[in-house]
Parts: structure tokens; sequence; C-alpha cells
């Protein structure tokens, strides 16, 4: 059977199962919001007995196969061959997984977790978001700008919930279900009274605890209501703060971002940034309500200490011509806008970091018409936690313009 033949029968497979699964209720949900965002799922949603015949296929030609699909299909939508491959069956997932690299190694996104990994060192990986005012949702999708068709991959998407004394941004993998119960909940993204200063709230521990924030564990549903496949915390990651403008005088906002998950380190010469492998509690490795840890939320965590990475906008220069402060997003932004903004690392000179890293910009966002915005990042951000910098932009910020 010729390569080709193996990959198209794949596709015809993985649409069959995608007909059956579709028939329950909730699982067909799922799968359907999957396969539209283009990224392969944590989860075979099929019984593995189903494929036999794949199941047993010899490890020298599988590895072959999904070596030969991964090299082959680097970009959406063709990249969805690999898709296919990790929704065979547990054992060609297993391979998959174990084939296709992160997105600091590759500069690609694949499976949800990629989400949650650093981006690539080289060059950014091109986004954009599209704001629905009218529902309060913002959808991150890949690529470099809107395309005319309904086929741009959803990444993630979050809805803005606002309360008595602050604003929630609840991000998920999908745009219809924002249940911080769900299994599609990835974090949140909470503000203050005033809008000034943001906490960003992951659903899963960082990557080395020995970094993990201080910072108190916020508690999602009451004990008797948490699903033994879904953590039952919300960790402290991140927070983004807006200077006060005092005099109201005309400019820029200031913002500066303490990435507690993310060491100082990660930027100078040998560091490296946490890179998460796997989702906890992974839909395949549902353990049963016997082994469900007990979590204290009241307590606090107490970890070694250990210089965060701290992100601060780069100032932008006054045009005399344009009458306006501009920076140069190499044509990603086309409006000018409030939100509008680059993010690059504070380094205090006594850090040694060279000339070079300290103006690479980690994070863009920038308007490019009514209700788009573009986002790149880079290396030491995740997609995750570009996106949710990017919302606290979107908050109306009154003490600060």
């Amino acid at each position: 059977m010729s390569f080709k033949s193996i990959v198209r029968e794949l596709k015809e497979m993985k649409n069959g199962i995608g007909s059956i699964s579709r028939r329950r209720e909730v699982e067909g949900r799922h799968w359907r919001n999957r396969t539209r965002s283009h990224i392969a799922p944590d989860v075979v949603p099929f019984d593995p007995n189903q494929q036999g015949q794949w199941a047993n296929i010899p490890p020298e030609l599988l590895l072959d196969i999904v070596h030969r699909v991964e090299e082959s299909e680097t970009s959406f939508p063709a990249r969805t061959a690999v898709v296919y491959c990790a929704s065979v069956c547990k054992s060609w997932r297993e391979v998959t997984k174990e084939i296709v690299k992160t997105p600091e190694e590759c500069g690609r996104l694949t499976f949800p977790i990629s989400l949650k990994q650093p981006g690539p060192r080289e060059s950014p990986i091109h986004c954009f978001i599209k704001r629905d005012i009218a529902n309060s949702v913002f959808r991150l999708y890949f690529g470099l700008t809107p395309s005319e068709d309904v086929s741009d991959k959803l990444l993630l998407a979050a809805k803005r919930i606002r309360r008595a004394t602050s604003t929630d941004f609840v991000i998920s993998l999908v745009s219809d279900d924002f249940s911080r119960a769900s299994s599609t909940y990835v974090g949140k993204l909470r503000s203050n009274f005033l809008g000034t200063k943001f906490t960003i709230y992951d659903s899963q521990p960082p990557s080395d605890v020995a970094i993990q924030h201080r910072g108190r564990l916020s508690r999602r549903f009451s004990a008797k209501q948490v699903s033994p496949t879904v953590s039952a915390c919300n960790y402290s990651i991140a927070t983004v703060s807006y200077e006060l403008n005092v005099l109201r005088t005309r400019g820029p906002r200031r913002m500066h971002c303490a990435m507690h998950s993310i060491p100082f380190s990660s930027i100078q010469e040998g560091g490296s940034a946490p890179t998460p492998t796997s989702f906890p509690q992974s839909f395949d490795e549902r353990p049963s309500k016997a082994k469900v840890p007990a979590v204290n939320i009241s307590s606090s965590v107490s970890v070694p200490s250990r210089e965060p990475l701290v992100l601060k906008n780069k100032a932008p220069r006054w045009h005399e011509q344009l009458q306006c402060w501009c920076l140069n997003f190499k044509g990603r932004v086309t409006v000018a806008s409030v939100k509008n903004f680059q993010l690059a690392a504070a380094v205090d000179p006594s850090h040694n970091i060279p000339a070079a890293v300290q103006e690479t910009t980690i994070l863009q966002f920038g308007k490019i018409g009514k209700d788009i915005f573009t986002m790149d990042y880079c290396y030491p951000l995740s997609a995750f936690q570009a996106f949710a910098i990017c919302l606290s932009s979107f908050d109306t910020k009154p003490a600060c313009e």
C-alpha cells in the first residue's frame, strides 16, 4: 500500500469515527469542537479495539509512516494528517506524541498541550484575535490574517464575565463551552476593580514546582462538584500591571508583566523555560474516584524563591508629522489604537544580557481592522500566556488613560 493510500485511508477512517461519535451527545460535542480547531485532542474518542488492524501494525512501519507524515505536512490544513495519525488508536497516538516536537523546537502547533509550551526562539508564531462584542467572546486563530472562508484554525477562546468588583476572562479550547468544570477549560484572567492589575491563572500547576508562585490557590467549585478528571485549583502564574495615569496626560499605556512561572534565567545563555508535556489527568488516564487526591485549598504554596521573568512594553516614539505615538510593528499592525503594544524583557544592567536579547520583541499585539487584532509571540511565552496578556488590553482602564 502506497504512502498516499495510507493517509487517504486514515482520513476516511477518521471521518467515519467522527460520525459514530456524533451520535453520542456529550462525546460528539467535544469531538466536533476539536475537529474544527485542527488541534489533535488529548483523548481517543472511541474504543481502540475497533481499530485492531491498525493497532497491530509493525512498530518499524508505524514509526516510518508517522515520521513521513510529520515531515511532509508542516502547515494547516495539510497538517491535519498528523492529527489523523494521533487519533487512530493509543499506540499510534503514543508514537505521534514521541515524534512531534514542541513549538520551541519546530515552530509548529499540533497538540492542545502545544498551546501551553514556549514558542520558537528564532521567529514568532503569527496569530490573530477576533472580538465578538455582542457575546463578549474573543477567539484566537492561527495564521497571519483571517481567511475569506471559515477555515481559520481556532486555538483558544475566552469569554468576558463582568462582576461587581472584577472582570474574568474564562479561557477554553473551544468557543461554545466556558464552564470551569469542563475538560476544555485551560485557565482564566482576573482583573481588580480599577482594571489596573490582572492575574493569570492556569488550570494546571507549573511544570517546575520550584518556581511556582506563592500566590493563593483559588477554588473553582465546591469539593462535592469536583470531577475526577478535572483539576480542583487555579494556579497563579503571572500578573499584568498597568501604571496609573494620575495626571491624565495623553500617551500610550505603560504595562509590566511578572511571569512567576518563567524564571529570568530562561532568557540567559543556556537557559530554558518550563515545558509541560501533557495536561494533568489526561483523558486516556482517567482515575477512579477513589484516586482523586485531596487538595487543601486554604493552604498556600511554600517554595524557594527564584527571580521571575518580567516583561515591559517598549516605549513608542512621537511622530511629528503624524502627530501620534509610533512603534515598528513590521507591517503586522495597521490601525492606531491605545491597545497596541510590544513587550520585551525588563533587564537590569547587572544581568549582562546581550543587547540583541534585550531588544527582542517577545509579544506584540495590535489592531488591523474592526474587531480584528494580530498577536505574535515567541519564546519563552506560550500561546496561552500570550493570549491572556492580550486579553488584559481589552478590559476598560479609566485610571490608566
